[in-house]
């Protein structure tokens, strides 16, 4: 089966130079398209995409609403990518901690686009650690810590728990992990579940911001 993806941009050309960039991979398959957040819910309803490729500002609906509003509304989300032209943006911030799971440069080189949408559609590593280090140590404190800090009490984390997290916030993928905790892959896995599960966190990235802005993990 393809990896399949919805492209979301109000400019045409960006969705022109991303379909064709996807889909000369012969695993990837571009399933529809739209100009406006507005218009995704529908869409990925009806065409059950397994990544949305989104840009975070479009004049009705931007990428933050949109990523809620899906995340929301539609059971079993796709994964969420919000493509942004400034690396170091208060709005692709705001798009990671309403639940986006990834971001893309649009002025990423073609291997580069690639691989992010299998990254994030296979979920097992965080995608661009540095920079969503970056971004939570310029607006982390912007949107308050108290609840992140109040989350990672509740978790209660194990140790092993605590271990596996600081690796997840470095971008190791769960084999990584694996290797240097020198246990099984399986093992890794399900500590992985345990955090998400314990923090209440949809997916890495999530996991990961919490651990910035409770302070668990400094971005600094």
């Amino acid at each position: 089966m393809p990896l399949t993806i919805l492209l979301v941009d109000d400019e045409p050309l960006v969705r022109a130079g991303l379909r064709a960039v996807l889909e000369a991979q012969p695993d990837i398959e571009v399933v529809g398209e739209a100009a406006d957040g507005a218009a995704v819910i529908p869409l990925v309803r009806r065409l059950r995409p397994d990544v949305v490729a989104m840009d975070v500002r479009m004049p009705l609906m931007d990428g933050i609403e949109a990523t809620r509003a899906v995340l929301r509304t539609v059971p079993d989300p796709p994964k969420i990518v919000v493509v942004t032209t400034f690396e170091n943006d208060e709005c692709v911030y705001g798009a990671l901690r309403a639940g986006a799971d990834g971001f893309l440069l649009k002025r990423a080189r073609p291997a580069e686009i690639v691989h992010a949408m299998r990254l994030v559609a296979e979920g097992d590593s965080l995608l661009f650690p540095a920079a969503v280090r970056q971004l939570a140590a310029s607006y982390g404190e912007d949107y308050g810590n108290a609840e992140a800090r109040a989350a990672m009490e509740r978790a209660a984390l194990t140790q092993r728990e605590e271990e596996v997290l600081r690796l997840m916030t470095r971008g190791l993928s769960n084999a990584e992990i694996a290797d240097r905790l020198v246990v099984g892959t399986e093992t890794v896995k399900s500590h992985v579940s345990s955090v998400l599960a314990k923090l209440g966190a949809r997916d890495r990235t999530q996991a990961v911001i919490t651990a910035y802005e409770s302070g668990f993990v400094s971005p600094g």
